[in-house]
């Protein structure tokens, strides 16, 4: 299991040990479907009874993030919640109701990218766009009920 399981694999290629905790929290990520918070990996930690205390699940986070196998999303509400992705440089879609997300490629983003930078003068260094809205799944529930989005 651990072997197809692209965390471990981005962490044991960058050098880093594999301890059981990085395994557990790597486990945890790739078994999340959407995107999750800290606070959730640590519930599901507990529940499970792994032994990970919520600094290590914290470190392990930010390592993953450096990595760039997880990346940090910055939510309409204002908190802040991860998701796994490829390290390659994508975009997410994520959505609102039931936190599923996909990666989206480039689609000409960088060249607008390019454009603002010469009209503001500031030569930017990178860039990361997330974009929320409702999955397909959550339309067609949303179409049946009649109910509103939350």
């Amino acid at each position: 299991m651990e072997a197809r399981n692209p965390i471990v694999r981005a962490l044991d290629d960058a050098g880093y040990r594999l301890t059981e905790p990085r395994l557990a929290v790597a486990d945890l990520i790739v078994r999340h479907g959407g995107h999750f918070t800290a606070s959730e990996l640590a519930s599901t930690a507990r529940q499970r009874r792994l032994g990970v205390s919520r600094a290590t699940l914290f470190r392990a986070l930010e390592l993953m993030v450096d990595l760039g196998v997880v990346e940090r999303l910055d939510l309409p509400s204002g908190e802040h919640a991860y998701v796994s992705c490829a390290p390659a440089h994508h975009h997410h879609v994520v959505c609102s109701r039931c936190g599923r997300t996909a990666e989206v490629d480039d689609t000409g983003l960088n060249e607008a990218v390019r454009e603002i930078g010469r009209a503001s003068g500031f030569r930017i260094d990178t860039h990361r766009l997330e974009l929320f809205g409702l999955c397909r799944h959550c339309q067609a529930i949303v179409g049946r009920s009649g109910a509103s989005p939350d």
